[in-house]
């Protein structure tokens, strides 16, 4: 029931105005909550065809650096390249070709991972990463919760409009990814000026943007920009 509430949730968020940094980052916090897993992230791919980080259940680098390895050298490229699903229920047992991947993981404490894909019909334009602290397949339920949250992903990014021309598609996907860019800069900025970490600089940033009704993005490029300055209270 309350994984209803969440999708219902997400729906509604859909029907307004959003900031599609803030819903991605709404998603992979749900898959966290909701699936038997340890760590989530949704990777998009930039002009050049390369994935990038652009959510994840925590700001943390190593969780960030690993999924990023994975998309130049794992699970996540292969989805992002076949546009089909890849369950890697032993990170163990992964091929030599994804040895940085498969050490780091295993060194970071996760033993099974999936890679589901975020696909606009026959068009793959990113991928929803998930980490498990335990070797084996991922439920039925799981598998198609998530496939739900990337469809919800997709929709979210494509802003739901008919995209018609390659043009207008790169054009939403390079902007989120911009967006992503001054949220980096601005998470450095709140962690040194109020010298906290920066996984509690980047939700000192969200719960500002909330109370305030701004959206992240607005919010970060007036912190990078010093026109802003949130301290622990201001929250």
């Amino acid at each position: 029931m309350q994984l209803l509430r969440t999708f219902a949730a997400l729906a509604d968020t859909l029907v307004d105005d959003y900031d599609v940094v803030e819903l991605l980052q709404s998603l992979v916090d749900a898959c966290g909550e909701h699936l038997d897993i340890s760590a989530a992230g949704i990777l998009l791919a930039d002009e050049g065809g390369d994935l990038e980080v652009l959510a994840s259940t925590t700001e943390s680098a190593p969780l960030v650096e690993l999924l990023q390895i994975g998309a130049l050298s794992g699970p996540c490229l292969q989805c992002f390249r076949t546009g089909i699903a890849v369950q890697l229920p032993s990170i163990a047992d992964a091929p030599d070709s994804w040895q940085e991947f498969r050490d780091r993981a295993l060194a970071d404490g996760y033993a099974a991972a999936d890679s589901i894909p975020l696909r606009l019909r026959d068009k793959t334009i990113g991928t929803l990463s998930l980490l498990r602290p335990e070797p084996g397949v991922a439920s039925e339920f799981d598998l198609a919760a998530a496939r739900a949250f990337a469809d919800v992903a997709t929709i979210g990014i494509l802003h739901e409009r008919s995209v018609r021309e390659s043009e207008v598609l790169t054009e939403q996907l390079q902007h989120a990814l911009q967006s992503r860019v001054l949220i980096e800069q601005a998470k450095g900025v709140v962690s040194y000026t109020n010298s906290i970490p920066v996984d509690d600089a980047f939700d000192l940033i969200r719960r500002y943007a909330r109370r305030h009704r701004l959206t992240l993005s607005d919010v970060a490029a007036r912190l990078v920009n010093r026109d802003l300055h949130i301290a622990e209270g201001d929250a």
